[in-house]
């Protein structure tokens, strides 16, 4: 199964795991964006509708801002194949108290099923989201959740460059979307 990185906010340094994945993944691709610190929703969106359209059925990796993203997309675009989504520490542009203007542009935060198997992981002390938030989004979205524990952000300042845990449970969501794959279109 293909990947597609979904970045946030800043668009995951060379250092971040995403970036480390977009390397070790053969075939991954990072949907690029081109502002990555002046986030226009709309241009976004459809960056990342036109990178699903090039790689029908890949699996979606998001993280923070790019977890916010791809339930967007689900929710205009139920047309588009997308075979998965690891939504790894999303970032709550509900909340006032910390989400910069042009984050706020993406609220209110999407609360549809996603058309898709989609896994969130979450920390116990994000600052850009609470756990007891990312219980709740998952349960929305119809998402699998794991609780990472006390990890911050999962990103390159709270320790999180090669990201062996994250990898292994990408495999098991890659295998667990194939094996449904597999039997929907037995079906």
């Amino acid at each position: 199964m293909k990947l597609l990185i979904v970045p946030g906010l800043g668009g995951s340094g060379p250092d971040h795991w995403q970036s480390h994945w977009e390397r070790s993944y053969p075939g991954a691709r990072r949907v690029e964006q081109s502002d990555w610190n002046t986030p226009v929703r709309s241009l976004w969106l459809e960056q990342l509708a036109a990178a699903v359209e090039r790689m029908p059925g890949a699996m979606l990796v998001g993280h923070s801002l790019g977890c916010v993203l791809v339930a967007d997309l689900a929710r205009r675009r139920p047309d588009l194949r997308i075979g998965g989504a690891l939504l790894v520490a999303p970032a709550d542009v509900d909340r006032e108290d910390w989400a910069p203007p042009q984050v706020r542009e993406f609220a209110p935060m999407p609360r549809v099923r996603l058309p898709f198997r989609a896994l969130v992981i979450a920390s116990m002390n994000d600052p850009y989201m609470t756990i007891e938030r990312a219980r709740l989004l998952a349960a929305a979205w119809g998402a699998g959740m794991v609780n990472a524990g006390s990890c911050g952000h999962i990103n390159v300042a709270s320790g999180f460059g090669p990201w062996p845990a994250g990898e292994r449970i990408l495999d098991g969501l890659v295998g667990e979307c194939r094996v449904a794959c597999a039997t929907a279109q037995a079906n």
